[in-house]
C-alpha cells in the first residue's frame, strides 16, 4: 500500500505547525507509531515507550510517522506527517478547510465509522465512570452527513494583517477566526455563502462593529442575527436589506442582549419547524435553543416516545423541556404533561406553542431544576414517567428527586456521554434502576460531539 504523505501545504500540518510555535516543542525528530485507538476528540492513540501519544490526523489500525508537538509528564501530542498503512475507514475530507477550522475533527473518517466510534465512547464512559452496562445497545440514529446544521454562531472579524474581513468558526486549537470560503456542514443557504457574507459586512460603514452572526434555519426560511455593537445608519441598513431580499433571507439586528433582537427585514418574521407525525408546529426566535439537525431531531423524538411506552391515562414530567420539543408530542399521547425549564423566556415560548397547537393538557413552569423540587406546586400529584434532556452538565442534582417519585420509566437524552454515564451510575447504583437500553444519535456528524439516549426502568422488589 502506498504511503499517504501529509505535505507542508496540508491544512492539518499548518494548524499543527502554528500550535508548535505557541507551545513548548517536544524534542526529537519525527517518529513512527502504530495507532491502537482514538480519543473522543478524534486523535489517534499510540504507545511509545512508557508514554501515551495522542496524534492528530491518525486513525486506529494505521502505521504513521508523526511530528512531536508537545511533551508532558504522562503523555505527548503530535500530528501525522505520513501515513504508511492507512485505515480502511480513512476518507478524503470534503471540506478544503479541514484541519484549520475547529468546527470538524473527523472528516477524515468514514461517517459510518464515526458514529460507531461515538458509540464506543458512550459505552466506555458507562463502564469507566458509571460502572454500568446497558442491557441492550440501540442501533444508532443516522441522517444527513452534510449541510445538516441549522443553528450556529459565526464569528466576524476584520484582520488588519490580511486586509480582509472573515466570517466563520475559530481555527483548531486557536482563538483566531479561520479564513473560510464555505462550510460543508452548515445548511447550504449559509454554508455556501460565507464569502458573500464577509463581503457584505465589509461593505458596511460599521464593519468593525459587527461582532457575530447567529444562524437559525427553520423548515423553509434562513434567518441571520447580526450582533451590532453600535446603531447602524441608513446606508448600512439598506445594504443588509438589499442582501436579504436578493438571497431570500430574514435578517435581524441585536444591539444588546438576546431581548434586543428585532427584525430588520421583513418587519414580521415567524420561524417555525414542524413534527408532522404529532401534528405540532414550533414557533421560535432565532436566538432560542433548537436542535441543529432537523432530521435527527424527528427521529430522536420518535425514539424517545417509543422508549417511554406511553399510555393514554398517564401523567408525564418533561424536565429541561426548552420550548416543548418533547413536551408537545407527549401531550398528543397521554392524559397530562408537565414541562419544566430554567429559562422563563423558553417557558413563555412553550406555552404559546401549546396554545397555538390547541393542547390544553400540557402545563409549563419555570424553575431552578437544581433546587428543592418537591416543594413546587406542579410536583404534587405524582408522575408515571419522566423524560429529561439536560445541558452538558447533566442532571445530577435532580436525580434524587426523580427517584423519590418512584416512576417506572426514565428516558434520558444527553449531549455529553460523561455526565450521562455519571448520572446513570447514580440511578442504577444508588436508586435501584436498570439501565435497560442506550444508544447514540448522529446529531453532529464530523464533530466530536456525542448525542445519546438511555432508558432506565425501576427494578421490581
Amino acid at each position: 500500500m502506498n504511503s499517504l504523505v501529509i505535505g507542508p501545504n496540508s491544512a492539518t500540518q499548518k494548524s499543527a505547525m502554528s500550535k508548535r510555535r505557541r507551545r513548548k516543542q517536544a524534542p526529537g525528530e519525527p517518529l513512527r507509531a502504530t495507532i491502537t485507538g482514538i480519543t473522543h476528540d478524534g486523535r489517534g492513540v499510540s504507545r511509545i515507550g512508557e508514554k501515551t501519544v495522542f496524534i492528530e490526523g491518525a486513525l486506529p489500525g494505521e502505521e504513521v510517522t508523526f511530528i512531536p508537538l508537545e511533551q508532558h509528564r504522562s503523555y505527548d501530542v503530535g500530528v501525522v506527517q505520513e501515513v504508511h498503512i492507512a485505515s480502511p475507514d480513512r476518507v478524503e475530507p470534503r471540506c478544503p478547510h479541514f484541519g484549520v477550522c475547529g468546527g470538524c475533527v473527523l472528516q477524515h473518517m468514514h461517517p459510518e465509522h464515526q458514529i460507531m466510534t461515538k458509540q464506543h465512547v458512550l459505552l466506555e464512559n458507562f463502564a469507566r465512570i458509571g460502572k454500568v452496562t446497558p442491557e441492550e445497545i440501540l442501533p444508532p440514529l443516522t441522517g444527513p452527513h452534510w449541510g445538516y446544521r441549522r443553528k450556529a454562531r459565526l464569528g466576524v472579524r476584520f484582520v488588519i494583517k490580511k486586509g480582509k474581513l472573515l466570517v466563520g468558526f475559530r481555527e483548531r486549537h486557536k482563538p483566531y477566526l479561520a479564513d473560510l470560503s464555505r462550510c460543508e456542514v452548515l445548511h447550504p443557504s449559509v454554508g455556501e455563502r460565507l464569502t458573500e457574507l464577509a463581503q457584505l459586512v465589509h461593505s458596511l460603514k460599521a464593519y468593525d462593529r459587527i461582532a457575530q452572526i447567529e444562524v437559525a434555519v427553520d423548515d423553509t426560511q434562513t434567518a441571520l442575527v447580526f450582533r451590532n455593537l453600535d446603531p447602524l445608519d441608513d446606508h448600512d441598513r439598506h445594504q443588509l436589506i438589499a442582501f436579504a431580499q436578493a438571497n431570500d433571507m430574514r435578517f435581524f439586528l441585536q444591539p444588546g442582549g438576546p431581548e434586543t433582537v428585532t427584525p430588520l427585514w421583513p418587519e414580521q418574521i415567524d420561524l417555525v419547524y414542524r413534527l408532522e407525525r404529532y401534528n405540532v408546529d414550533f414557533h421560535f426566535l432565532p436566538t432560542d435553543f433548537t436542535q441543529v439537525n432537523a432530521e435527527i431531531n424527528r427521529k430522536m423524538v420518535d425514539r424517545a416516545l417509543e422508549m417511554m411506552a406511553l399510555k393514554a391515562d398517564e401523567r408525564v414530567l418533561d424536565l429541561f423541556c426548552g420550548l416543548g420539543n418533547f413536551t408537545l408530542p407527549l401531550a398528543r399521547t397521554v392524559r397530562e404533561v408537565v414541562g419544566v425549564e430554567g429559562s422563563p423566556e423558553l417557558v413563555k415560548r412553550a406555552q404559546e406553542n401549546a396554545i397555538h397547537n390547541g393542547l390544553a393538557n400540557v402545563h409549563f413552569h419555570a424553575a431552578d431544576l437544581a433546587g428543592e423540587l418537591e416543594k413546587a406546586p406542579w410536583w404534587q400529584g405524582g408522575f408515571d414517567k419522566v423524560l429529561l434532556d439536560p445541558p452538558r452538565t447533566g442532571a445530577m442534582e435532580t436525580l434524587s428527586h426523580i427517584a423519590a417519585l418512584g416512576v417506572r420509566r426514565i428516558v434520558y437524552v444527553s449531549c455529553d456521554p460523561a455526565t450521562l454515564a455519571r448520572d446513570a451510575g447514580i440511578l442504577v447504583n444508588q436508586h435501584g434502576y436498570r439501565l435497560e437500553k442506550a444508544g447514540v444519535m448522529d446529531m453532529f456528524p464530523h464533530t466530536a460531539h456525542v448525542e445519546s439516549i438511555a432508558l432506565f426502568t425501576r427494578r421490581r422488589g
